[in-house]
This record gives structure tokens, sequence and C-alpha cells, in this order.
């Protein structure tokens, strides 16, 4: 099997941190109540229970699985009811029993997806709430359930929100500006850096009033992305409101774009990079960013700030190789899970940019899954300090799987250790200095002092499932999801302060070492 990796953003909902292409052949979905659509549901039924069956990280029972997604149907029509009596399942409306089934075995998976779509049609016969859902409301409905029953990182993903997705980690077709609409049109947020937008003079505040020639008065979001995206090299008019300037023309030539995840600045003499998220393309923005730094700032940096805050994840194998930038050996991460090939370790293989400065990560209670990686990764192996407070503790790596319908199932295949051999699953990445309700720089570096003379638990392994020591645990630098200018004076007195830098490195080291 081969294996690639993902992860996706917490914003979005549950995250998603590992591909396997354990895809299976798409198929067209036919309409309801049609042969070609029963056998177009029942393959997907059967391939979704299918996977979960195969990679999980626990071993379900497949039976209570495809009865819970079943049940989920609850929210379309609350008044049918799916019970499983022994060997049977009986189905009622509004009371009445409708019909009965015998159960296939509990651990037949083709069986169950069968059963599915019976029981999807004969309940849509008599419920007219059902008979109008329409199959895609109908998989995301009965996905959702079985993802919800197993725990809050799985999940289903439609056929378009699939789509969306992909493009997302990906690239797409587009112009490069990030939006938000406002009554008039299409404001415009920002404009990405070398991308067709830039190229044609686009300007953040621009207001796109009309895409080829149809006003935008009034459109929702999602339709305003459907319509700037295309086809590579298509052209797009709009038609754009400028303050003074006025109304005016611009076309843009569509290019493929991938989102920037990388920003850069200098303060103090500190480089700062900040990474938004983890896609296809943040690596090589990393080291590029690195470059374009060096090359534009006369004076050379004292130090660099790897700004994790607010990151809610990404591209695992990004996570993977944005760690490999500034480690020249070592363990970044390790993973295990029930499925044999969930057990993985990824060591440091490149030498590393920045390799003379000292490095500072931050993180907060939204810096997750791929950012913790990076941390953890970088704070075990004593290339960095890490300053903020606890993170958010997405130690869970998921396998993304596409259905025959298109759609995308997300299933928790395995959890990610650090380098020292802690899961992160409930627990976060510890922070070497907190900056949890401090009010002044100063006060947290000289805490980050008197610490240094202390014994430290930072590697301390928590029981994922307990929840009180968990609690106990994070409340030594409670998360903050806050992204506070104080986390950056921290970073940079702690980057000039060579002698605590080295201090609190060093006792990192010995820990480790013990």
């Amino acid at each position: 099997m081969r294996v690639s990796f993902r992860d996706c953003s917490l914003r979005a909902g549950k995250a998603l941190a590992l591909f396997s292409t354990l895809a299976v052949a798409a198929c067209a979905a036919g309409t309801p109540g049609t042969k070609s659509a029963s056998q177009t549901s029942a393959r997907v039924f059967a391939v979704g229970l299918a996977d979960v069956q195969r990679v999980y990280i626990d071993d379900v029972e497949i039976d209570d699985i495809a009865l819970a997604g079943v049940e989920g149907l609850l929210e379309i029509d609350p008044e049918i009811s799916i019970e499983r009596r022994g060997q049977n399942v009986q189905l009622a409306f509004k009371g009445e029993t409708t019909g009965s089934y015998s159960a296939p075995g509990d651990h037949d998976p083709g069986g169950w997806g069968r059963l599915t779509d019976s029981l999807v049609r004969d309940l849509a016969s008599v419920s007219p709430a059902l008979a109008n859902a329409g199959s895609e409301r109908i998989y995301e409905t009965i996905f959702d359930a079985v993802a919800d029953s197993l725990d809050k990182y799985s999940r289903y993903a439609s056929r378009s929100e699939a789509q969306e997705n992909r493009a997302n980690r990906d690239g797409f077709g587009g112009v490069g500006i990030r939006i938000d609409v406002v009554p008039e049109g299409v404001a415009v947020q920002s404009v990405m850096r070398n991308t067709p937008a830039e190229r044609a003079g686009l300007k953040a505040g621009d207001i796109i009033v009309a895409i080829d020639g149809v006003s935008a008065e009034g459109i929702d979001s999602k339709n305003a992305v459907k319509r700037l995206r295309g086809p590579l090299d298509s052209e797009v008019l709009l038609t754009v409101e400028r303050g003074e300037d006025g109304t005016l023309a611009i076309t843009v030539v569509r290019d493929f774009i991938v989102p920037q995840t990388v920003t850069w600045e200098v303060r103090d003499e500190v480089l700062i990079l900040r990474v938004e998220g983890f896609n296809h393309d943040t690596t090589r923005a990393l080291q590029a960013a690195a470059i374009e730094a060096r090359t534009k700032t006369s004076d050379p940096f004292a130090g660099v700030v790897l700004d994790l805050r607010g990151n809610p994840g990404g591209l695992l194998d990004q996570s993977v190789s944005v760690s490999d930038l500034f480690l020249d050996e070592g363990t970044i991460v390790t993973t295990h899970g029930r499925h044999p090939e969930s057990h993985q370790v990824f060591k440091a293989e490149r030498s590393s940019v920045l390799r003379e400065l000292p490095i500072v990560v931050l993180i907060n209670g939204y810096s997750a899954s791929a950012s913790e990686i990076v941390a953890a990764a970088l704070q075990d192996n004593g290339r960095a300090l890490v300053a903020g407070s606890v993170s958010y503790g997405k130690g869970s790596v998921q396998t993304l799987l596409r259905l025959p319908n298109q759609g995308e199932l997300t299933l928790t295949w395995a959890r990610f250790h650090a380098p020292s051999g802690y899961p992160l699953s409930g627990r976060g990445v510890m922070p070497n200095v907190c900056t949890s309700g401090i009010a002044a720089a100063s006060e947290a570096l000289l805490a980050a002092r008197r610490q240094s003379r202390s014994t430290d638990d930072r590697t301390r392994v928590v029981n994922h499932k307990d929840e009180a020591a968990l609690a106990s645990f994070r409340s030594r630098c409670p998360s903050q999801r806050e992204e506070s200018d104080l986390d950056l004076q921290v970073a940079v007195q702690l980057i000039k302060d060579g002698r605590l830098y080295r201090q609190l490195i060093d006792q990192d080291l010995a820990l480790l070492a013990n």
C-alpha cells in the first residue's frame, strides 16, 4: 500500500492527517429508485464499511457501525425507527412496523452495505422526507453518523465538499485572491504574491462588482469562488470598483494556484517565519522565504521565530519535510495504530537551512496536528525552544479514502508520538516558556529562569483516555487561542538572551538523556 499524507483544517471541522491510496474506482450515481442507483449506493455503503473494518485504529463491529449510520436517517425524518432484535433488523414508520430483514454476519461489510441500501429504499417508500432527500444527502447523513460513532476526527465529506478539499490541498485554476462577500459584490481581502491577480494589478480593498459581465451584487461566497475559478489559461473579466480610481475593467488569466501558507518579516534583527497551514507548497515556500529574507536584509539575523500559532495543520508529509528543513539528523515523528502499515518512523534526511541560528517556535491552543509535529520535533531534538501555550493536542493520524460517489471518508488510522516518545493525543506540546496569563515578556522569561533550576516533566507521558490527568497536565500552561504580540516579544527576547536560550536548550537535552 502506497501512502502519502494529508491533514485538513480543524476550523473546517474534524482534522485529517494521513491520506492512503485505498481509493476505489469511481462510478456514476443514478437517480433515486432506479436499479443503477441501488447498485451504486449499495457499493458506496459496502466500500465505506469495508474501509472502516480495514484501517480504523480500533477493531469495531461492522453491524454496530452500519446500524449507527442508518439510525442517522432520523435527522431527515424523526418518525422512522430502526431496531435490531437478535438476527433481525426491523423498520417502523410512525410507530408501525414496515419491514423485517435478516442481519448479515457481524464482519460482513458487503452484506451490511447491501442491507443499508435496502433499508434506505424501503424507508423512502413510506417517508416523503427520505424520498425527496436525494442520494448525496442520504450518503452524507449515514456516513456522518458512522463517523460520529467512531471518534471526533473521523468524518465524511460529500462529493462537492471533497472536491473543494482537494482543491485546497492540491491547488486549482484561479486568480490568486482571498475574498469576502459584501452587499456590492466580492471584496478583495488580499492578493497572493506571484499570482495572476497580482500581475493584472488587483489590490486589497478592490470591490469586484461583476464577473465576466454578470453582476456580483448579492452573490454568496460559494458561487463567487466557483465563478472566479476555472480552467488554466482561461480569461476572466473583472469589473472592479476602486475608491477614487472609479470603475476598472481588469482581465485576469487564470493559473494554477496553491494557497499561500508562508509569510515573513524581520523584527529587531530576528527573522519571523509565519506558517498558517501545510499544503503541497509549504516546504518550498518556507525555504524560499528564508532565502528571500536573507537576500533582502542587509544585516545578519540574530535568530528565527517559527510562528505556528493558529496553524490547524495541513499535509503531514509537509510537516515532516518542514521539520527536516531545520534538522540535520534525528527522529521527526513516529506513528502507531492497528493496521501493520500504520507503524512508521520519519527521520531527518537533509542538511538544514539557517543551521547556525537559534530558533523559537510559537504555538497556542489552535496549533494542531501537523504544526504540533514540527514543534515537538524541533523541541525534542534540541533545535528550538517552544514558547506560547500548550497546543491543541490533536495527536491522531487519519487516512482519507475516496468512495465510489467521489465523496471522501476520513478515518483515524494511527496516533503520532513525539521523538522523545510521548503521544500528543489530548496532551499537546508543552512550551519551554509559557506565556499564558502573563502581563509582560519579562514575567515569562523570569518564570523560565526559575523553571530551569527545577525538575521539568515536559516529556511526561499522559494517557489520552485519562481526562483528569490530561487536564492537570495542560493546566501547567493553559491553552490560549488569541495571538498576542507579547508572544513575539518573548520569542525575540529569548533569542537575544543567548545565555537563557542555551540554558533552556541544555536543560531539555539533559532531560532527554536521562
